[in-house]
């Protein structure tokens, strides 16, 4: 549901299941604890294939930014859906995450 790569600068999270909610939350947190996301410089996650996140979904990417070593640093949230990006700006929360289009998705990790 989840693939976790480690590169040179940071973690990329690719997201592969199309409903991120409650049900998968266990495997996303387990999969960081593995992965040490606390330690990394830079996080992208992936949003490319979820069609619906929930608020649990949503408080797991808070708690990734809250792990963060660098209060400067944020969390980045790639190729979100339209459904998805709306719910993420109905709760303004692209003012604590980077948001990255598809277009601007060539200047971070290599996928």
């Amino acid at each position: 549901m989840f693939q976790f790569k480690n590169h040179p600068d940071g973690l990329e999270i690719l997201v592969e299941v199309k409903s991120f909610e409650a049900f998968t939350i266990g495997e996303f947190r387990s999969g960081l604890e593995v992965y040490g996301a606390a330690d990394t410089g830079t996080i992208v996650v992936d949003l490319t294939n979820v069609e619906m996140i929930d608020s649990s979904a949503i408080g797991a990417l808070l708690s990734v930014q809250k792990r963060l070593k660098d209060p400067k640093e944020r969390v980045t949230l790639r190729g979100a859906r339209p459904a998805v990006l709306s719910v993420i700006e109905l709760l303004r929360l692209h003012r604590v995450f980077r948001i990255e289009t598809a277009a601007t998705a060539a200047a971070s990790f290599p996928t």
